[in-house]
């Protein structure tokens, strides 16, 4: 089980679970709205006005922050953080319409998951590294609305409050309140809520409403025309959703979404299914690339870890 029952409707994060990558870095490919000298490339300079947090000073860099009353005290020298002071902001997207939570399960098991478990231990994992590295991390959850935002921040305290938010998103059981996806809307809204160059990262299976289909490019595009970078992580299961791989026999399919049923043995129409299937896959990278934004085909089946690791690893080596 990736996770311990605690309290009702209460799951916690397994931390022994989440990715270790070693000495990689998430590195930021275009010039992001940051300070620290080091990993990102920054177009300002200085420091905000908003206190922070107090971070160990490091030989050979400005004094000009360090906190002398805090040095009288203690006997070490600190230098005062702002808000602002940060790598890179990143703001982490996910999907939490009820299409999400295919596979149903009972429970939550990150050995054997759902869309929805899949990104949020996904996200968890990127929030540790974006702590490590010292960058603001923010987070947004959307269904057929966009539900709640955070601000991106980088202390300590605020990205255990992410932590936290993440834990009160593991619930098996909201797959059934029927939310249905609206991608397109909340990326719009988001877009026009990150005021600052930021690194934005969607985990979502992109199962809008196909009559509005369309409507999800231009809300890419917005995203980039505010000068955010964005990664878009396809959250699939590959085997059903993509393939259709079920046993030679009639089965009832519910969609998640809008309830609606269907009686049919799936091996009748694996070809067509699939060949459509590739076919909106193939315009959304497409897209994607037109766009100048990473497309990320992650497979549930591969886990969390997998998926992630390689995506950095390549993106290492091109950044």
């Amino acid at each position: 089980m990736g996770y311990s029952f605690v309290s009702p409707m209460k799951y916690v994060i397994d931390q022994q679970a989440l990715s270790r990558f070693g000495s990689l870095e998430f590195l930021a490919k275009q010039v992001v709205e940051g300070f620290i000298t080091g990993l990102h490339k920054s177009p300002f300079h200085g420091f905000s006005v908003e206190f922070a947090e107090h971070r160990l000073y490091n030989q050979g860099e400005s004094i000009r922050h360090i906190d002398w009353k805090l040095y009288g005290r203690s006997e070490k020298l600190f230098v005062k953080r702002f808000e602002e002071e940060t790598n890179l902001r990143c703001m982490i997207v996910l999907d939490q319409s009820s299409s999400m939570y295919f596979p149903m399960k009972t429970n939550a098991d990150i050995n054997n998951p759902s869309k929805q478990l899949f990104s949020v231990y996904a996200a968890a994992s990127l929030m540790e590294l974006m702590r490590r590295q010292r960058d603001a991390a923010g987070l947004a959850v959307f269904s057929d609305k966009l539900d709640q935002i955070t601000k991106c921040r980088s202390s300590a305290t605020h990205h255990k409050h992410l932590y936290s938010k993440l834990e009160q998103l593991i619930d098996p059981e909201a797959g059934k309140d029927s939310k249905r996806t609206a991608a397109a809307l909340a990326l719009h809204q988001i877009a026009e809520q990150q005021h600052q160059r930021s690194l934005v990262i969607v985990f979502s299976d992109m199962m809008d409403d196909p009559s509005q289909a369309e409507e999800m490019f231009p809300a890419l595009r917005h995203l980039r025309y505010n000068k955010h970078e964005v990664v878009l992580f396809h959250v699939t299961d590959h085997k059903q959703e993509g393939l259709l791989d079920f046993d030679n026999r009639p089965y009832r399919f519910v969609d998640l979404e809008t309830k609606e049923t269907i009686k049919l043995n799936p091996v009748e129409i694996q070809e067509p299914y699939r060949e459509a299937v590739e076919s909106r896959k193939n315009e959304l990278k497409l897209r994607c690339g037109q766009y100048r934004i990473d497309y990320v085909d992650a497979d549930i089946n591969l886990g969390f870890n997998s998926v992630l690791l390689n995506y950095m690893i390549k993106r290492a080596k091109l950044y």
